[in-house]
């Protein structure tokens, strides 16, 4: 993204003229307008919702920006009515009235001149005196101008209270004429039923209204707030004291209102307690039901195993040579409802998942085969020969009606399940497959268990490799021609607590790297040359389609989002197409990843694409999936994709890359840990290009501490298969 120069504050009057861009979600708008001393202006903020005729009072600053000139960056303003004829036609033709357009607004305004407003506002009457306007017409322009006023009054105190107009937009789309009264009753209300409204900004709301900070709405809110938090850091649940501690510190107040906050949120059904252990109650049902799923698919006697054990290793001649836990790994699929296949890359596991699928074809078996990402599912399909889906996808997700189609009630329609890159799963989704299976499937998972944790809350995959209900198989040993990659040895020296090998000078090529380097600045540029061109000039490979930048965190002058400022302009620099959101910067020809699953478009979170064409007219761009899918998107959904020239090595969970390149600098101290180098590794197919310092590597290496999950699975499933065996 080119440079900002921040200049002097200063404020600007002026009517809008166009509205160039607006994104509701995020509360950004770009702004054209005629200042009071007649010159176009260009202005951007948070300024969603509004609408060309009204006319802006604004504090803010100059900005000139390399790319798009001179701005007015707005930090706050206020709204009037709009005075002159012609910006009273453009306001009423804008929109705020429903079925008002051109050719009404301008015989309203050619009949009544400047005094339109105040014949709006106090004689709304004499419009009937406007010949050739219908009495139909008449009477929606005086129910619409009425509404659009209580509307604009409701604003206007609302924003008074320093809620913005993309917030105050949610509040009308969510509680219509009655969000004043809301905000003014209980504005915590709003954390819990309002999209983007969190604690934070309902408690600024609050203490505007004189809401009592010590009142129990904020302290249950406060309890909800920090569950939620929570969560989101991968708990399934958190501990009562630890809740209470957090809630105190948010909120200044003492452990006996903390308490009465949570006991509230728990009395009304927010909070679930088990165990002096702190729930939502989804997670609740979630954690719960799963190990009552898994007893129901374990015990019941087997069919499709029977079938299973009458098909050898040696039925047909293309059958390939297993060693004994290979053997092991697809006998148990004959014997047990339930089967784990673990182990690092190059041991075998897709040999052992391509042995299942032939034997259970050749058995008649009807087969299911999955993965929690489209990159994932469709490297299993390419290793089976059998069309896998994304979980969503086999489950049937209906995102209108936030379920799935395949349930306890209607279970999928095979004999065995095969899901791969298990790690990624978290617990809701676990509960979503186990729900889907019917007693008498066989149920085979295949994950990594050395990689990171699932994204969502959860560790699931260990969990059930340690509950005992699962045939589990750990494979080892590296095969003779996985052994001669030396980024399959040195992940497995990695997750064995030693520092890579690197290559002996003047050696021939190979497919690992070691450069040391733990300034950030020159690594960025190193990472950049690599990228662009030693990677490409010496092994051929497409800087965007084929080499990956993964980094550990987002932020920092070696975090993706600096990385890909500076690749996008390396790679995809000059006069494009393009368009802003906020401070982030697309252009046509950019790498994007989308990250967050879109089930009417079909795109899914982790899947990469390229930004094909840009309509700025129609505030619409296309991206280009898998080289040949063209998926259309609003301006305003561009929040759902982020440039990926450089994507976190936690976002790269379930990909894999034909070259990574992965910086790793003491910069990144608070998030080298093994399990995280050890992951990155293994993205890489064909090279991987290790940019870093021996002391920022051995931090890593020697960090194996997995920061602890608060979940009670394990317990659960211990206790069930207990009670049952």
């Amino acid at each position: 993204m080119g440079d900002i120069q921040t200049l002097t504050a200063a404020t600007l009057r002026g009517e809008i003229k166009r509205v160039v861009f607006d994104a509701p979600k995020d509360g950004y708008a770009i702004l054209k307008l005629t200042d009071d001393r007649g010159r176009e202006q260009m202005v951007r903020g948070s300024l969603s919702g509004l609408a060309p005729g009204q006319f802006l009072e604004m504090e803010g600053r100059w900005e000139k920006h390399a790319e798009f000139g001179r701005q007015f960056r707005a930090e706050k303003f206020r709204i009037g009515l709009p005075s002159s004829t012609d910006g009273i036609k453009r306001f009423l033709a804008s929109g705020i009235i429903p079925g008002v357009g051109r050719k009404t607004a301008e015989s309203v305004v050619e009949y009544f001149g400047a005094d339109t407003i105040d014949v709006l506002d106090h004689y709304s009457k004499r419009l009937y005196e406007i010949p050739r306007l219908g009495r139909k017409k008449i009477a929606a322009i005086i129910a619409g101008w009425k509404n659009s006023s209580a509307m604009r009054e409701s604003s206007i105190f609302l924003q008074g209270l320093g809620i913005s107009p993309a917030y105050c937009a949610r509040l009308f789309r969510s509680y219509g004429d009655k969000a004043v009264e809301v905000v003014q009753k209980n504005p915590y209300r709003l954390a819990e039923e309002v999209d983007g409204i969190g604690f934070l900004k309902a408690d600024e709301i609050a203490k505007s209204v004189g809401i009592a900070r010590d009142s129990v709405e904020r302290m249950t809110a406060a309890a909800i707030f920090e569950v939620n938090t929570l969560i989101g850091y991968g708990h399934v649940c958190c501990r009562r004291d630890a809740l209470s501690e957090a809630v105190q510190k948010l909120t200044a107040q003492s452990e006996a209102l903390a308490a009465i906050g949570i006991s509230s949120a728990i009395g009304r059904g927010l909070l679930v307690e088990e165990n002096r252990m702190i729930y939502t109650p989804l997670l609740a049902k979630a954690e719960n039901e799963l190990p009552e799923l898994i007893a129901a698919l374990a015990l019941p006697r087997r069919f499709s195993g029977l079938k299973m054990a009458g098909v050898t290793a040696n039925a047909t001649p293309d059958a390939p040579a297993l060693n004994a836990a290979q053997r092991g790994a697809v006998e148990a699929t004959a014997k047990y409802p339930l089967s784990i296949i673990t182990g690092g890359p190059g041991v075998g596991k897709t040999t052992v998942v391509g042995e299942i699928v032939r034997r259970a074809k050749a058995a008649g078996l009807r087969l299911a085969l999955a993965a929690p990402t489209g990159r994932a599912a469709k490297r299993l399909s390419e290793s089976t020969g059998v069309t896998a889906k994304t979980l969503h996808r086999l489950l049937g997700y209906d995102p209108a009606q936030g379920c799935f189609a395949y349930d306890g009630a209607t279970p999928l329609p095979c004999d065995m399940l095969i899901v791969d890159e298990v790690s990624m799963l978290d617990i809701l989704m676990a509960q979503a497959v186990f729900r889907a299976v019917k007693p008498g499937s066989t149920v085979v998972l295949v994950g990594d268990a050395d990689q990171l944790p699932s994204v969502g809350p959860g560790t699931v995959l260990n969990d059930l490799i340690k509950s005992g209900w699962f045939a589990v198989t750990r494979l080892t040993e590296i095969f003779r021609q996985a052994g001669g990659s030396r980024i399959i040895v040195n992940a497995h020296r990695v997750n064995r607590g030693e520092t890579p090998e690197r290559p002996e000078p003047g050696a021939d090529l190979t497919d690992f790297y070691w450069v040391e380097q733990d300034d950030p600045e020159k690594a960025l540029d190193l990472v950049q040359k690599l990228v662009c061109e030693r990677i490409p000039a010496r092994f051929g490979l497409n800087p965007a389609a084929d080499i990956q930048v993964l980094s550990p965190m987002n932020r920092g002058s070696c975090g993706t989002i600096a990385i890909n400022d500076r690749l996008q302009q390396a790679l995809n620099g000059g006069p494009k197409p393009q368009f802003a959101i906020g401070e982030r910067v697309y252009k046509c020809g950019d790498k994007v990843m989308q990250t967050a699953n879109n089930y009417e478009k079909n795109v899914f979170n982790g899947d990469l694409g390229l930004i094909w064409r840009i309509k700025s007219g129609e505030k619409k761009f296309t991206v280009l999936f898998d080289g040949d899918r063209a998926v259309d998107y609003n301006m305003d959904e561009a929040d759902q994709l982020v440039r990926a020239y450089a994507i976190t090595v936690h976002k790269s969970q379930g990909s894999e890359f034909p070259a990574v390149v992965l910086p790793l600098l003491t910069q990144h101290y608070m998030m080298l840990q093994r399990n995280l180098l050890y992951t990155a590794m293994t993205r890489a197919k064909k090279l991987l290009v290790l940019v870093g310092s021996r002391k920022a590597v051995g931090l890593a290496v020697d960090n194996s501490r997995v920061e602890p999950r608060y979940s009670q699975l394990g317990v659960k499933l211990a206790a069930l298969r207990r009670k049952f065996v």
